[in-house]
């Protein structure tokens, strides 16, 4: 993943140094993706990876050959004793 050259504000970001949220740029530039904080001054090289797995959860279908059967699940009324 590469970064516009124009430099864009990522929402919800916390800055490392400052701890300043929503005050951090992501740019490119000759093909280097840099974050930088226009509260502190701080700037950083990003490196990404690889694209992060997705999160095994219940709402998520059969990744990797998981899966549970689905139970059923009975409501009771507390109002109403011996249902």
């Amino acid at each position: 993943m590469t970064f516009s050259t124009k430099k864009q504000f990522i929402a919800g970001v916390v800055c490392p140094k400052c701890s300043e949220m929503d005050k951090i740029m992501a740019y490119s530039k000759d093909g280097i993706n840099y974050r930088e904080c226009v509260s502190c001054g701080f700037k950083d090289e990003i490196r990404i990876t690889s694209a992060p797995r997705e999160l095994i959860t219940r709402v998520t279908h059969s990744i990797d050959g998981f899966s549970e059967p689905a139970q059923q699940v009975k409501l009771v009324d507390p109002s109403k004793p011996n249902q």
